[in-house]
């Protein structure tokens, strides 16, 4: 098991860029769990360990951006993804590209227990290409929304299925952009 001296994370923070906010979203945690933990009033826990080298980047840690946080349903939290705006560094996957990303699912969409997972995916497809049907995807919708679903053929020409495990299809949907879902691994 790997252990973790806090003198490691103390320095980590000095970096630019690292702030115990900062730490605190990676860890999913309030603020005041980074203070307890760097006054000593709280352990790291083993689950931690990882996250932590991963935002503070130490020991080689591999991390990738975290660029937003896809909603169950109508909810769906919004993000640039032309942009593709920072909004945390989250650990990588094995199989890591340069241009992997990761978004962490806000809710049930694929069942109450992928709640606060992280999808890593790279491979964006603008429009649309016949490789992605019938598989899982990140989709981005021209409203800005994004979605984790299965995507099917529709008989509208342009227009598509959207599949989900707990929610009633979306039907007849125009996709903006789609990239297949590379891994995922809970938070």
């Amino acid at each position: 098991m790997q252990s973790m001296d806090l003198s490691e994370i103390v320095d980590g923070l000095k970096k630019p860029g690292k702030s115990k906010k900062g730490l605190a979203q990676a860890l999913g945690r309030q603020p005041s769990a980074v203070t307890a933990l760097l006054q000593g009033e709280r352990e790291i826990k083993a689950r931690e360990i990882p996250l932590i080298r991963a935002y503070l980047e130490l020991d080689g840690a591999r991390a990738v951006p975290l660029v937003g946080y896809v909603g169950a349903g109508a909810e769906a939290h919004y993000y640039d993804r032309q942009q593709q705006d920072e909004l945390d560094r989250v650990p990588a996957p094995d199989d890591t590209a340069a241009e992997t990303v990761a978004v962490e699912i806000r809710g049930e969409s694929l069942g109450a227990l992928f709640d606060r997972w992280l999808v890593y995916y790279d491979e964006v497809h603008r429009p649309v290409s016949p490789e992605l049907i019938g598989k899982l995807c990140v989709v981005g919708l021209a409203d800005g929304r994004v979605l984790i679903k299965k995507i099917q053929r529709s008989k509208a020409k342009g227009l598509f299925h959207l599949i989900s495990n707990t929610e009633a299809p979306l039907t007849d949907i125009a996709i903006d952009w789609a990239a297949p879902v590379k891994s995922m691994q809970p938070r």
